[in-house]
């Protein structure tokens, strides 16, 4: 039997070596087997606390996407709206029938059959405590806020002026266009009104000369408020401001309905 050079026998180290194992006090080396172990225990108990929350993303998605057709079907929206349900859980605010916020974006709400018609351009609502009926004829929210966007060159349309940004704040300009190829730019004071209308009042010559028959056009056309029509029943229009692309208009209510029958 050959001996090492200190006479100790090759096999018998052999063997010993085979015995070896790791005291207690020595770390664990990256890739054993409790470690891995120990990151699959710990892998199972995040998927296990995520999937109440993927499950009511499923529910919150599929809400939100039943709102959106709704609405889209119920306003004449070329493209369905952006509609978010907040708050977790959603499960339990769908089990109790109604949804706590609700946020939609819409954007190009149309005007159609109305004197004048002023489509929207976008309209963003907050909605608190929705609702619907159980045969899905309606939508009601207990409180609503609005702000919608209605760009110069639309209004512009319905009025029959080439309307922009005033001089001072609350006021638009509008061109007057005259035979001979003469203009003549007015400008007017814009504001909120009852029955969601926007009226424009005291309107002055701020360049050019206007005849007398230029200006009793002018009354006939301004002395007629223009009526917003493609905005959920309930909302109050609040206030009307001027911004350097149109006007932005705010409206609050109780009690707003949507219904998708009014297609």
């Amino acid at each position: 039997m050959h001996r090492t050079q200190h006479g100790h026998d090759d096999h018998a180290y052999d063997d010993h070596a085979h015995d070896y194992e790791p005291s207690r006090d020595e770390p664990y080396l990256p890739g054993t087997r409790p470690r891995r172990r120990m990151l699959a225990v710990a892998a199972g108990l995040v998927a296990l606390a995520l999937l109440p929350v993927a499950a009511d993303r499923v529910v919150a998605a599929r809400i939100e996407s039943r709102t959106a057709k709704a609405f889209q079907q119920g306003m004449g929206t070329p493209e369905a709206p952006e509609v978010e349900v907040r708050g977790f859980p959603v499960v339990t605010q769908a089990a109790s029938g109604t949804l706590r916020h609700v946020d939609i974006t819409a954007h190009d709400i149309p005007a159609h059959g109305s004197v004048r018609p002023l489509p929207v351009s976008e309209l963003s609502l907050r909605l608190d405590g929705l609702t619907k009926a159980d045969d899905d004829s309606e939508a009601r929210a207990r409180n609503a806020r609005a702000s919608a966007f209605l760009s110069y060159p639309d209004v512009s349309g319905a009025l029959g002026l080439e309307i922009s940004q005033g001089d001072r704040p609350g006021r638009v300009s509008a061109v007057v266009l005259l035979p001979l190829s003469q203009e003549v730019t007015v400008t007017t004071t814009v504001s909120a009104v009852s029955g969601n209308r926007i009226a424009f009042e005291d309107f002055e010559v701020t360049g050019g000369s206007l005849p007398a028959a230029g200006s009793a056009i002018l009354d006939r056309i301004f002395d007629r408020p223009i009526r917003l029509r493609n905005i959920p029943d309930g909302l109050r229009l609040r206030s009307v401001t001027t911004t350097a692309d149109g006007l932005d208009a705010e409206f609050t209510g109780r009690s707003v309905t949507f219904r998708p029958e009014e297609a």
